[in-house]
């Protein structure tokens, strides 16, 4: 069975973007143990572009979490709901076409 084009996009967008997130989250734990060096220009244009790729989506979910200290939990909350996103899609396309 082939899938709708559309649907494909869609899906590969949030896969896209959950890699995003991982790298975000993993680019700032590099910086934060001191791996890479946060003032290599390389390394600051990555993570800038990490960080206003994934900030405007965990500002809001860090608003509503409570304060846990140091420990951010928003990446999490943010790659399960991309996750429960894309299988949404996929069952509500599945579900359409049946």
């Amino acid at each position: 069975m082939a899938i709708n084009p559309f649907v494909w996009l869609i899906v590969k967008l949030i896969q896209l973007y959950f890699w995003i997130v991982v790298a975000a989250v993993v680019m700032t734990w590099l910086i934060a143990f001191n791996v890479v060096n946060a003032r290599n220009d390389i390394v600051r244009n990555i993570g800038y572009f990490l960080y206003r790729a994934t900030e405007p989506v965990l500002a809001p979910i860090r608003r509503v979490l409570p304060s846990m200290g140091s420990f951010d939990l928003s990446p999490l909350i943010l790659l399960l709901g991309l996750e429960f996103l894309e299988r949404l899609i996929y069952w509500v396309y599945f579900k359409a076409i049946t």
